[in-house]
């Protein structure tokens, strides 16, 4: 009897550790902190219920960007700091389909998930080194070099450059 309660305990703890390696496999690490970013849709990465959130430190970890530029929106040249949008899609792998950001006040924009692995947009959460609140446009903004390059400088990269961003949700071809 003895021996059958202990295969049972050996066998339900081998379920957890398969179940807890599959979590810890698909490289996203569940945030322990207040979510700021929920990605949904076809996506071939999650930590949650088929999405990838991500607290601040989870956006952090997949490696930091800085640009300074000026915007439209704001005086001045800034310093952004922010993870770039190329190195979140690979976090959640993905290559193909569209891309379709969402604003906490459910202002929304779509554009093609290859121009984002192109372009050199990223995520702010920082602007000259201070984190963004909802006021400052925060608490994350896709942004763009726009004195790079003079293709930034366009209705169509500006109209992309959606701040208060609070999720993202990618769409089948």
């Amino acid at each position: 009897m003895l021996y059958r309660v202990w295969q049972m305990v050996k066998t339900g703890f081998m379920a957890i550790l398969c179940v807890a390696g599959t979590a810890h496999a698909s490289g996203l690490d569940t945030p322990s902190e207040e979510i700021v970013l929920t990605i949904t849709g076809q996506i071939n990465a999650s930590n949650v219920d088929g999405a990838a959130v991500f607290d601040l430190a989870a956006l952090k970890s997949l490696g930091a960007e800085e640009f300074a530029t000026t915007t439209i929106w704001t005086e001045g040249e800034n310093r952004f700091t922010g993870v770039p949008l190329s190195a979140l899609l690979s976090a959640i792998k993905v290559e193909t389909g569209t891309f379709k950001a969402t604003a906490i006040n459910d202002y929304s924009i779509t554009f093609p998930v290859a121009e984002a692995l192109e372009d050199s947009a990223m995520i702010a959460y920082a602007m000259n080194g201070d984190p963004m609140s909802v006021r400052e446009k925060g608490p994350l903004w896709i942004l763009y070099p726009y004195d790079s390059e003079t293709k930034y400088q366009s209705e169509v990269y500006y109209s992309r450059s959606i701040w208060q961003l609070d999720r993202i949700e990618i769409l089948a071809e």
